[in-house]
């Protein structure tokens, strides 16, 4: 592994930064690589239940680093396409399925398959100085990472194709308007903001959050009565599990819920 990026974890909580700041934490193919492969690595890590995205410096990540990529024949459509599908989808997608939230802290400008990433997490945290953009117009691209898709799902389809065909600069304010940031923070405080709201998180029943994010991110595409059914299905889960039961005699004697002692 390189030191590209970096993971720290405390109290259940799993710190996921991009670390090249010297070039705005723009990601190299080999960063996408490894970034997939620690993502898969804390999904499995039963001391974490909760992760944080960000980027050290005064940037989240500036998209993909074009001086990086000009060694690699990106004219030849299999290249472009098979990295898209080997190196971002996994990694991406890794965010999605794992059985724990993810919060993005956006201490700064989120850009291109930056945005990408940072909308595929669960929630957001913003610093309220900052700003997100999809410039691929600009450089005669299309928008990828899933950024169309996740974008959409946020704010609808107009304010969509909007920001990606105008390569709109959406500030915080915006975002937090429109449904694409849950929270914004002071200045500088974005990833102290999203650390605290993980730890929380992390403190909560594992299975019922596990079952939860599955049924939030399947709500998006299911309809009704598939999701009625696997409600009913996590509930049952839920109800018969010895989370639920410390979870209802901590709330009966007036304490704090210890999962940890169920482990």
């Amino acid at each position: 592994m390189s030191d590209a990026i970096q993971v720290e974890v405390s109290e259940k909580v799993a710190l996921l930064a991009f670390n090249r700041p010297e070039a705005k934490n723009a990601l190299r193919p080999q960063d996408r690589v490894e970034l997939g492969s620690i993502l898969n690595d804390l999904a499995k890590r039963a001391d974490v239940r909760a992760v944080v995205l960000s980027g050290r410096g005064d940037i989240f990540c500036a998209g993909a680093d074009l001086k990086a990529a000009s060694g690699f024949n990106v004219s030849h459509p299999r290249n472009t396409t098979w990295s898209l599908l080997h190196d971002v989808q996994p990694a991406l997608e890794c965010i999605t399925r794992m059985d724990k939230p993810v919060i993005a802290a956006i201490n700064g400008p989120a850009i291109g398959v930056g945005m990408s990433f940072a909308l595929a997490c669960d929630l957001m945290v913003m610093d309220k100085s900052t700003y997100m953009m999809l410039p691929f117009i600009n450089l005669g691209l299309v928008p990828d990472g899933g950024a169309a898709w996740l974008l959409q799902r946020r704010v609808g389809y107009a304010r969509m194709f909007e920001s990606i065909c105008d390569a709109r600069k959406l500030d915080a304010e915006t975002c937090k308007e429109w449904g694409i940031a849950n929270k914004l923070s002071e200045p500088g405080e974005a990833v102290e903001t999203a650390m605290t709201w993980a730890k929380k998180l992390a403190a909560s029943a594992p299975t019922a959050m596990a079952l939860t994010k599955r049924l939030a991110r399947l709500a998006v595409t299911n309809r009704l009565e598939e999701s009625l059914t696997l409600e009913a299905e996590f509930q049952g889960v839920c109800g018969a599990s010895a989370e639920t039961k410390e979870a209802v005699a901590a709330f009966m004697e007036k304490r704090p819920a210890n999962f940890d002692k169920l482990r």
